[in-house]
């Protein structure tokens, strides 16, 4: 698996129900509980609201504050935990979470400035991995999953959606394989058209 360091894995603010959602987006996964999964979650962030921001806050104390963010007591997997980070982009407080590996010790500052540069972007814009990164964290669970014996065995335990033919059928197929009509059908109105970014 071939992730970016740091990718925005939703677009717009996350409501509660959202943020809980995707605080493990893969849940489903197979052998979930046998090896060490951090490489699915570090640097995996999105935007969340003020309020959400402050209820984490006040669940347990923090493991540690830097100014502009705190860390969960709890982990996640390994040495991931959640991260919340306030930050002021363009005279605007906004909030966000994030995944970070607390063993290195410039993983939250790294986020923190790769949140702060792609959200100052003048225009808005997904590039095709965060279109990707957002029908995975929007789809319910019973319509996406892991890709099993019905797979060619180098497919096996890769991500899957369901898909919609012409003809009213329907299909599993692989996240990294849709179609750019298939993710414009699978995204909300509102974000089908936006432009292409370039990835950083």
């Amino acid at each position: 698996m071939n992730l970016p360091p740091v990718r925005k894995v939703f677009e717009g603010v996350a409501d509660r129900r959202q943020m809980f959602r995707m605080f493990d987006r893969h849940a489903q996964r197979p052998n979930r509980w046998q090896g060490d999964d951090s490489v699915l979650y570090r640097g995996e962030w999105f935007e969340i609201g003020q309020v959400e921001h402050d209820y984490m806050f006040e669940v347990l104390p923090p493991l540690w504050m830097r100014g502009d963010m705190f860390a969960m007591r709890e982990f996640l997997t390994g040495n991931i935990t959640s991260v919340f980070v306030s930050l002021t982009i363009d005279g605007r407080s906004r909030y966000f979470h994030g995944y970070c590996d607390v063993s290195d010790r410039t993983s939250p500052a790294q986020m923190r400035d790769v949140i702060t540069e792609r959200e100052s972007r003048p225009a808005k814009a997904m590039t095709r991995d965060e279109r990707l990164e957002h029908i995975w964290s929007a789809t319910n669970d019973d319509y996406r999953g892991y890709a099993d014996w019905r797979f060619p065995l180098a497919a096996r335990g890769r991500r899957i959606v369901i898909v919609y033919g012409r003809d009213r059928g329907r299909d599993f197929k692989l996240l990294d394989q849709l179609t750019d009509a298939e993710i414009g059908a699978k995204l909300p109105v509102h974000l089908r058209y936006l432009p292409d970014a370039i990835a950083a």
